[in-house]
């Protein structure tokens, strides 16, 4: 039996509980999903154990930390790159936060996290210079939402 055939609907009230709050309590979960809390410990520790919760994490506020602003560069390659390539000429950049290599064009989305407008074109040069990028396209994020994972 796969790790996914042991999931059931309680485990996804459960997991969508945490993904709205992670900071919830395993009595208030308990309250919500008609389970004891211990029972619910059972279950938290298990989908740990399995993987299915990779881990726990904050999201900041980073223009209140006066971090700057967040864009996304498109990243065009020779068609002869290799995927493993793509990646690793972001990642080498330390204001890239995520990079997402993608069929059709263009080749990668890369979400950099800049101070201002300057920083932001020292990036994309440095992500130019990074090997076989041959074009950019920026955008500037100019606010965000996300559904929970």
């Amino acid at each position: 039996m796969t790790d996914t055939a042991l999931i059931d609907s309680v485990d996804r009230a459960i997991l969508e509980l945490l993904v709205e709050d992670g900071r919830r309590t395993m009595t208030e979960i308990a309250d919500r999903v008609s389970l004891s809390p211990s029972a619910v410990k059972r279950r938290v520790d298990r989908l740990e154990r399995v993987g299915v919760i990779a881990g726990y994490t904050v999201t900041l506020d980073h223009g209140k930390l006066g971090s700057g602003f967040e864009a996304f560069v498109e990243l065009r390659f020779a068609g002869d790159v290799k995927v493993e390539a793509i990646t690793m000429a972001a990642t080498s950049v330390p204001e890239a936060l995520e990079v997402f290599t993608v069929a059709g064009d263009p080749d990668a989305l890369v979400r950099v996290r800049v101070t201002n407008v300057q920083h932001l074109r020292d990036v994309i040069d440095r992500l130019r210079r990074t090997g076989a990028v041959i074009g950019t396209k920026t955008l500037m994020v100019l606010g965000a939402w996300r559904r929970g994972d």
